[in-house]
């Protein structure tokens, strides 16, 4: 019983992650040397990226005129920047094994700083373990050399930085973030509500602005000679995914799928969703309904009241806000691909223990959706799963935290040492 009891400990006390991480770090440095050495790299949209940045690198500024491959280019200009860079390091982009080694060093940074996020936000040490597990996104990192890797990136240095009360740097590494894949334009309205809470209205205009303003610069060089044409295919609400390479909604009929009334019923639920979140959950440290956080904003709120709604804009109340937008987002998406898992596999195992579950159902829940996400093609069964997965982290993270009641008294420990807890 003694050792039954010790083993539970380890498991669940959140100090011991402290020396789990760099154990999970370095058995991790081993097996991506070994999946890069002994599997063989698959070429999926590389070359379109080579042949893209080196239109760009030739001088063409017209975004709607740079085409790869796999067709136009569909990212954002951060994109281009990022794989500018990977085409001089690796020669022309011929160099695969040097492009593996680099998303070799950018996953262990990643999932370093991920543990850290983790560490911030108290979660217990037996989730680690399912963090670096990912069959998929080990393939996504270091055999497909995906832009969702630096893009998520970007979206955990935001979430470590806002954990640690630095709201400039937080958001500009969110705005990188956008400035790569738009796909991070789902936490959008998770990061607004903390920025609101947790500084001044002034304060977080500024941050605000200081996003579209990294947006304006990384755009800059492509703006001047056609800012729509930029726009256009940048940021491409509209744009049409085949329903063979779809892995969620692979369930329902193609008619369907690709219909207007199946698009609009899931906007309206993305938005459904995102409201209950906000009226319910996400004004929790304000404590105010949403008429009066509303009309609180334009009012400057006394020293103490501000400190106070600080103090309860927790690490742990922001990552569960952030993470919980992006998969409400991810649940509403039309079509994911495969490369969207990025977004999933290391916020799964947070969100499904803020759902309050039992240990062995976050381990099962997490084996399912990894199932789901291995299968090539998707099937009936498998985009059943991918999207049930998602169902019930949105609804269990909303659940869970229906008690949540972010007490100062609690939140003291909460504020990393040598940071001020009002800015």
């Amino acid at each position: 019983m003694e050792y039954y009891n010790k083993a539970i400990e380890l498991a669940t006390n959140p100090t011991h992650a402290q020396w789990l991480s760099p154990l999970l770090l370095g058995s991790e440095a081993c097996l991506c040397a070994f999946i890069i050495l002994r599997i063989p790299y698959t070429e999926i949209d590389w070359e379109a990226y080579m042949q893209q940045v080196s239109q760009y690198l030739d001088g063409e500024r017209d975004y709607t005129l740079i085409k790869g491959g796999t067709g136009p280019l569909v990212y954002p200009a951060g994109h281009v920047f990022i794989y500018s860079i990977l085409f001089k390091l690796t020669d022309g982009g011929k160099n695969i094994l040097v492009a593996q080694a680099i998303f070799a060093w950018l996953y262990l940074a990643i999932l370093t700083l991920v543990m850290s996020c983790y560490r911030m936000a108290k979660a217990p040490p037996y989730l680690f373990p399912l963090l670096v597990v990912s069959k998929r996104l080990h393939s996504i990192f270091l055999l497909r050399l995906f832009n969702d890797c630096f893009a998520v990136g970007f979206l955990f240095i935001a979430i470590y930085a806002y954990q640690h009360r630095i709201w400039t740097v937080g958001s500009v590494a969110y705005s990188l973030g956008v400035g790569t894949k738009m796909s991070l334009l789902l936490a959008a309205p998770a990061i607004g509500v903390i920025l609101l809470q947790a500084l001044p209205l002034r304060r977080a205009l500024n941050a605000a602005f200081l996003m579209a303003q990294v947006q304006i610069t990384i755009a800059w060089p492509f703006i001047p000679i056609n800012p729509r044409g930029y726009l256009s295919r940048a940021f491409e609400f509209s744009r049409q995914f085949l329903y063979k390479w779809t892995v969620n909604w692979r369930f329902l009929d193609e008619k369907i799928f690709l219909s207007r009334e199946f698009t609009i019923a899931l906007l309206a639920a993305h938005l459904g969703i995102l409201l209950v979140f906000t009226t319910t959950r996400w004004l929790k440290p304000s404590r105010q309904s949403v008429p009066d956080f509303i009309s609180g904003l334009w009012r400057q709120r006394p020293l103490l009241l501000h400190q106070q709604t600080l103090l309860r804009v927790t690490p742990t109340y922001i990552m569960t806000t952030v993470l919980s937008a992006t998969a409400i987002g991810l649940l509403c998406a039309r079509s994911l691909h495969y490369q969207f898992y990025a977004y999933i596999a290391w916020s799964t195992p947070f969100l499904l223990w803020k759902s309050n579950l039992h240990p062995v159902a976050v381990y099962t829940v997490w084996a399912i959706q990894e199932w789901a996400w291995n299968v090539y093609p998707s099937s009936n069964a498998s985009s059943a799963a991918a999207v049930g997965c998602l169902l019930i982290q949105v609804l269990g993270v909303w659940w869970g935290t229906a008690k949540d009641t972010l007490e100062e008294d609690t939140l003291a420990e909460e504020v990393p040492r040598g940071h001020k807890r009002v800015e």
